[in-house]
């Protein structure tokens, strides 16, 4: 096994925590809600019910630091519908319910507001922003879509774009010829394989993920390694939450040997294909796209 296959298959998984200075926070204006609305949404409707719901789902929030999974569970509410469009969301509120202080529920809001799931504005307050204003694109929607209410269309519309981003970036690549990618795409695929055979499917997904992540970035084009995101998210939603195209498998595994093959070997159109017949391994992909024929 390579240096980095065996680094890769022993590194302990790294914890995301970390806020922002106070005084940046501080100039952040989140506005009050009128004083009428404030009492109004005094209630939440339902909120202990849909604060329980939340703190389930956001209990695997990944090491984030509080405001992080401040975030996520807001997030999955608004998300979920538990918090609909237009519902105001006042800080003092917020941070009362969740335990958390004022610093925390304003980095949070404005990490959501970046996501376009919330607006604040002078004399109105924060609100929650009808589905038309998010970020779809964005890796943390895109999983609370996908382990939400929405969760089948998510899925079907992530393998949809995944069918047209992922064969272009592979017979691109294959053109580029980039020795140390292709290398570490070998380590990629050793790396599944050794994962399979331990039964490990986390490290598999690890793999699996980085495997597609530096594909795209062979392709060379910068627009679509902007999308690389947008792929780790599906991989991570894709079938359960720790599985990347298929579960845990000798025919993913093949595909992507294949794929690493044809590369190395500067053949776009085999790439192209192998990564065609890799997505259709997906139960998803294969409602809404043909299987690839046989040459």
């Amino acid at each position: 096994m390579s240096t980095l296959a065996h680094t890769m298959m022993t590194a302990a998984r790294s914890a995301d925590s970390g806020l922002a200075g106070s005084g940046e926070l501080d100039r952040y204006p989140y506005a009050e809600a009128p004083a009428g609305e404030r009492a109004a949404s005094r209630a939440w409707g339902g909120s202990d019910a849909e604060l329980g719901r939340a703190s389930r789902r956001g209990s695997a929030s990944r090491g984030r630091g509080l405001h992080g999974q401040l975030v996520q569970q807001l997030g999955q509410m608004i998300v979920s519908g538990d918090l609909g469009a237009d519902r105001p969301l006042v800080p003092e509120e917020i941070g009362q319910r969740f335990e958390v202080s004022r610093t925390v529920v304003r980095e949070s809001l404005r990490v959501l507001e970046a996501k376009g799931l919330v607006s604040a504005r002078p004399n109105v307050g924060t609100r929650v922003r009808p589905v038309t204003d998010w970020n779809l694109l964005d890796p943390d929607i895109i999983e609370w879509r996908a382990f939400g209410p929405q969760r089948d269309d998510q899925r079907r519309e992530l393998a949809e774009l995944r069918w047209t981003i992922e064969p272009l970036a592979a017979r691109l690549a294959a053109g580029h010829g980039r020795e140390d990618i292709q290398q570490r795409l070998g380590d990629m695929v050793e790396i599944m394989g050794h994962a399979m055979g331990q039964g490990d499917a986390i490290t598999f997904s690890r793999a699996d993920a980085e495997f597609h992540a530096l594909l795209i970035q062979a392709a060379g084009n910068r627009m679509l390694e902007h999308l690389s995101g947008i792929v780790s998210a599906a991989l991570h939603v894709s079938g359960g939450p720790v599985t990347g195209c298929d579960r845990p498998g000798e025919t993913s595994l093949a595909h992507h040997a294949r794929i690493a093959d044809a590369l190395a070997s500067g053949d776009a159109g085999a790439a192209e294909a192998a990564m065609r017949q890799l997505l259709v391994v997906h139960p998803d992909v294969e409602r809404v796209v043909p299987a690839p024929r046989e040459h």
